[in-house]
């Protein structure tokens, strides 16, 4: 059994060596070998170009990328996180700054300005009212 980030994503970059059979092929996920392989510059048009033909079997994509990447080792890339995502948001929103430059403020910023900043611009809605516990003690006589 080959796992995505153990085995398939390293044989496409590095090995070439082919873990992928047509026994196991059903745990290829075409989606996340598509998006570990957008992290790296060179990799980005063989990603788009199986992205642009999602339903094509899931050998045929892995003998495609395994055939096409060139091979060497990369710098690793890790996956972007969701709070960072939402702190270069609220960077942009709040400073006016384009994408690179609230990334670039975003290694400055202390998390504790990070969340002044999010609090700041908090427009309010459903979900950041606060819950009421007592809501007062109105006895009608």
């Amino acid at each position: 059994m080959a796992d995505t980030f153990k085995d398939i994503v390293p044989s496409i970059l590095l090995t070439k060596k082919s873990v992928v059979t047509e026994e196991n092929e059903k745990e290829y996920k075409s989606f996340l070998v598509n998006r570990a392989l957008s992290y790296h510059m060179d990799c980005v048009p063989f990603a788009n170009e199986m992205n642009k033909v999602p339903n094509i079997d899931p050998l045929l994509q892995y003998h495609y990328l395994l055939n096409t990447v060139r091979r060497y080792k990369r710098p690793f890339r890790g996956w972007q996180k969701r709070s960072t995502i939402e702190a270069v948001t609220a960077i942009k929103e709040y400073y006016k700054y384009s994408e690179e430059k609230a990334k670039s403020a975003l290694v400055v910023l202390s998390p504790d300005q990070i969340d002044v900043i999010k609090k700041r611009i908090n427009k309010g809605g459903l979900n950041d009212k606060p819950n009421r516990i007592n809501r007062g003690n109105s006895t009608r006589t």
